[in-house]
């Protein structure tokens, strides 16, 4: 198998739906970005990648003609929240198994305003199963399986967390941090900060779940460009970060039978680290940055323990003492996550893959973190798929 090199990277300030460009326009200046940190042309690039939830079929190749049309295969991926680490997980596995030796992976969304719901509601969901394990295990009602899937879902998950001794404070606390990270991101659409009290003075809207405690729909793009070694070689190209762990998965059967925080990805997030900590040979006390799928303050508090950082018991205390942010045991989503970056789907895993590839370089401006040296990727998607990449600074 072939090392797989970081290449380069590119990704566009994330918007507000309404505010940015078209979806093709915002992918095409995401690759182009991509190709020149890179240092390459579009004609170098033997396979490529599309990720997005919110375009009709071939949406791919509609964005990447704007760059370049030159035959080659481009593969249109869609795993919900996780569509941009599909992407690039095809890339890198095309790479490192010899496949090719320069693949691209493209993510964008240009979403709507307002909650996420189901694109064919006359058809089969693909929440069908999640939604009965969660009416079984947690009670969720007639009425609250009828609303956005997001919303009664991930409501459900807030609400056993706090079951489990999580505090709304340290849940809003979270919140907190990703603002407070935004604010060094040019890339951010939420940089203004909160406080705890701005968080909890609001209203529930969906049992104990705050609206502050969810990302939004957003728009955007991001591109990763990935090499061989021999390749990386034989056009000069930089080849200081690479691959050295992954880990994918989809549900378990013992998760879907179990409690609400396995239902809701606990389980198969665990078992995506697990492969990812195996193959790079590393443990989290080792991992320096983290860019977790915090599309929900519960879900980054689930994620926690799901990556090994710490346990159930201890995430208010974890919270409460820093060990997520700059001074602390890790640095998670200097970006500013999903939560305040904003959360374009097919986007967002690349988007990660780009901010820890600066991360890695040096090259993340305010955000820099000290002496980073490993670093990991974590992304899921609804239905359900996880990812864990880990990266390191050769």
């Amino acid at each position: 198998m072939s090392r797989v090199i970081v290449a380069g990277v590119g990704m566009v300030p994330f918007r507000k739906p309404g505010q940015s460009d078209a979806y093709d326009v915002m992918a095409a200046n995401a690759t182009r970005m991509a190709l020149a940190d890179a240092g390459i042309g579009y004609s170098d690039v033997q396979q490529a990648y599309a990720g997005y939830v919110h375009a009709d079929s071939c949406a791919g190749q509609t964005a990447l003609y704007h760059v370049g049309i030159t035959g080659i295969p481009i593969y249109n991926v869609n795993n919900n929240c996780s569509s941009g680490s599909s992407a690039f997980a095809l890339a890198a596995q095309a790479v490192a198994g010899g496949s090719v030796e320069c693949a691209l992976a493209v993510g964008f969304e240009q979403m709507d305003r307002g909650a996420i719901d189901l694109a064919f509601p006359h058809k089969t969901s693909p929440f069908a199963r999640h939604h009965a394990a969660l009416r079984d295990a947690h009670g969720l009602s007639d009425d609250e399986m009828k609303l956005p899937p997001a919303l009664s879902m991930f409501g459900c998950q807030v609400e056993a967390i706090e079951a489990l001794g999580v505090t709304a404070e340290t849940l809003a606390g979270i919140a907190v941090k990703s603002r407070n990270h935004a604010a060094k991101s040019p890339y951010a659409i939420f940089r203004e900060p909160l406080t705890v009290a701005d968080i909890l003075d609001t209203p529930p809207i969906f049992r104990t779940m705050r609206r502050l405690y969810a990302c939004p729909p957003s728009c955007g793009a991001a591109a990763v460009i990935v090499c061989s070694e021999s390749f990386a070689r034989r056009h000069g190209l930089r080849s200081d970060v690479a691959l050295v762990g992954q880990g994918i998965s989809s549900d378990l059967s013992s998760g879907l039978a179990g409690g609400v925080m396995d239902i809701m990805l606990q389980s198969l997030s665990e078992q995506a680290a697990r492969q990812a900590y195996e193959s790079a040979g590393v443990g989290p006390e080792e991992i320096d940055v983290i860019e977790l799928h915090d599309c929900f303050t519960s879900n980054e508090a689930s994620t926690y323990v799901a990556l090994g950082l710490c346990k159930t018991e201890d995430i208010n205390q974890f919270v409460a003492d820093g060990q997520n942010t700059y001074g602390g045991k890790y640095v998670i989503c200097p970006s500013g996550g999903l939560l305040a970056k904003g959360h374009p789907l097919g986007a967002t895993g690349l988007a990660q893959i780009t901010e820890l590839t600066w991360q890695l370089r040096g090259q993340a401006g305010e955000r820099q973190v000290d002496d980073v040296r490993t670093v990991l990727q974590h992304n899921v998607g609804l239905g359900s798929a996880g990812f864990v990449h880990i990266f390191q600074r050769l």
